[in-house]
């Protein structure tokens, strides 16, 4: 490790901040666009919704897609380098969008936007993993992954209400959101030290990882891997859905008022942030109680999943979508990431990282796609609700199967110990 990282106490704090407005800036471009289609629409032509719709869609198939391949680069050369050129696109990509005067150029900015924000997660999270002391790798990811609560509460009203009731045009939220990439580049490059390792550690790390993959049996497609995986898709399958239907399915089938489902909706998000901290602080002291946590935050996130279709009257409802938000997504995510982390070599985090995310995020494609077919076919959305608490009942007892009882019966090696 570089010599100003081992004399710097404070480094992993430092790194802390800056993931954590990497995070913001990704999820207020993530959420910006979605209440200005409208003047987006009226100002490239007219545009229909299927037109604007494939806008998210490019974006998240890019990102997606970007994870695997991301997670290797980040590896082979490490985070500083692959995320300062990334986030250099994404401001760019972020500019092309603002100044689009046709929604081909809105696609291509789309395009660019998803594949440079693909290359932050393993980044990111290698980085924490990398760097953050052991007693609080967990509530480290928590803080960082709160900047996507952060992000996603500025995007939504920062462009509703600067766009939608003070009627500043929507090419000046991507040029602001552009800025502040930009800004987050430079701390990037002030804050995040570029590792530097000798060829003869370089060749020892290679032949330990060799080793530790023989003999410890350490790859990335164990059965037990694939569980996560799987668990972090039904995880995220539920998020998406519950983001991108839930104020439509509480107007339809639920009776409230288009003007209140956005505060209604938002319950999730603020309720997610204190839940993620509590129980990864949690964690960081009773590192043996991990798995278990896991567990019954899969358990929790598809009753309150199912609660929320069954709620008799308003006030269940709430308590379901705040529950939801203690249990759900950003609740699991630091405490699965300091799993998968931990459970593989040290050069082989990011790649890891990158395919449990691939898993994750695929269902960001699935999700809303599906929800809306079932919709369109059975005109309610009640099926997709049980599909999504249904995938985290399989994935509960997925991992208590696989996971939780395999790891009882073998000793813990050195790769997983805490």
């Amino acid at each position: 490790m570089g010599q100003t990282v081992k004399n710097d106490p404070n480094y992993y704090k430092k790194i802390i901040i800056a993931l954590f407005l990497g995070w913001v800036v990704i999820w207020i471009y993530r959420t910006l666009l979605t209440p200005i289609y409208p003047q987006i629409q009226e100002s490239l032509g007219n545009i229909s919704d299927t037109q604007v719709g494939l806008v998210a869609s490019i974006y998240f198939f890019a990102y997606t897609g970007m994870q695997i391949p991301s997670g290797i680069l980040v590896d082979k050369f490490g985070q500083k380098r692959v995320l300062i050129p990334a986030f250099i696109i994404f401001a760019i990509a972020a500019f092309i969008i603002g100044t689009s005067s046709t929604i081909t150029q809105v696609y291509i900015g789309a395009l660019f936007a998803g594949i440079s924000t693909g290359s932050y997660y393993g980044a990111a999270f290698s980085l924490s993993a990398k760097h953050m002391p052991k007693d609080k790798k967990s509530f480290s990811n928590a803080i960082i992954n709160s900047g996507s609560a952060l992000g996603m509460v500025i995007g939504l009203i920062g462009s509703s209400v600067l766009v939608g009731s003070l009627e500043i045009k929507w090419n000046y939220m991507l040029f602001m959101t552009a800025i502040l990439i930009i800004a987050v580049t430079f701390v990037f490059v002030l804050i995040i030290k570029q590792d530097k390792k000798s060829a003869t550690e370089e060749a020892s790390e290679g032949k330990k990882t060799t080793l530790d993959e023989d003999s410890q049996g350490t790859n990335l497609f164990s059965l037990n891997k694939l569980v996560v995986y799987f668990v972090y898709f039904a995880t995220c399958y539920g998020y998406y859905m519950i983001v991108t239907w839930l104020p439509s399915f509480l107007v339809a089938e639920k009776g409230f008022e288009q003007g209140s489902v956005g505060y209604v909706a938002a319950l999730v998000a603020i309720s997610a942030v204190p839940g993620a901290l509590i129980f990864s602080k949690y964690i960081d002291k009773n590192s043996h109680m991990r798995l278990r946590l896991i567990l019954l935050l899969l358990i929790g996130a598809a009753v309150t999943i199912g609660l929320t279709v069954f709620s008799p009257n308003p006030a269940v409802l709430y308590v379901a979508l705040i529950l939801y938000g203690l249990f759900g997504k950003l609740a699991i995510d630091p405490v699965l990431i300091t799993y998968v982390s931990d459970s593989v070599a040290s050069d082989r985090v990011a790649k890891a990282l990158g395919f449990f995310n691939f898993f994750g995020m695929s269902s960001s494609v699935v999700a809303p796609t599906l929800t809306g077919y079932i919709g369109d076919i059975t005109g309610s959305k009640v099926l997709a609700f049980y599909i999504a608490a249904i995938l985290l009942a399989v994935a509960a007892i997925l991992f208590f199967l696989v996971v939780m009882l395999r790891e009882k019966k073998q000793p813990l090696t050195p790769l997983t110990q805490e």
